[in-house]
């Protein structure tokens, strides 16, 4: 799965509700055809594995896919029956920060039309609602 491979602080705040819309990685940079998201969330890099793999075996290995999303942000959790108090809990996971126009995925070298079926099943996948875009 993704991770970072070295990190500035091992653990982070988790920070407020999620706001704003992306002003950046909100268009189509690499492939013809783009997965993007319609609302806030916390993608975790589980999510995005599975994701990448039902489009992978979907296109059976024929077109190029991009990951436009890096999970980046450490999330801690705390072990069961662990009493109230006792300090911030051990790294869990990494989630991407996900903003209303990130695009998520793209993919090039395929037909419009299984590159949408590709995209339909990652957006299953994921915990954000999502749009299939094509480049003009």
């Amino acid at each position: 799965m993704l991770m970072p491979r070295k990190v500035k602080h091992r653990k982070i705040q988790r920070g407020g509700p999620l706001r704003g819309v992306a002003h950046r990685n909100n268009e189509i940079s690499f492939g013809s055809f783009g997965l993007k998201s319609l609302g806030n969330s916390l993608v975790s890099a589980r999510q995005i594995e599975s994701a990448r793999r039902a489009m992978t075996r979907y296109i059976q290995r024929g077109g190029k896919i991009w990951i436009r999303i890096f999970p980046d942000k450490p999330m801690t959790k705390k072990g069961n029956e662990t009493p109230m108090g006792k300090g911030k809990g051990a790294v869990d996971h990494f989630v991407a920060v996900v903003k209303p126009g990130t695009m998520l995925f793209e993919m090039d070298g395929v037909k419009e039309n299984i590159a949408k079926e590709a995209m339909r099943l990652a957006a299953y996948k994921l915990n954000v609602k999502t749009k299939f875009i094509v480049k003009e």
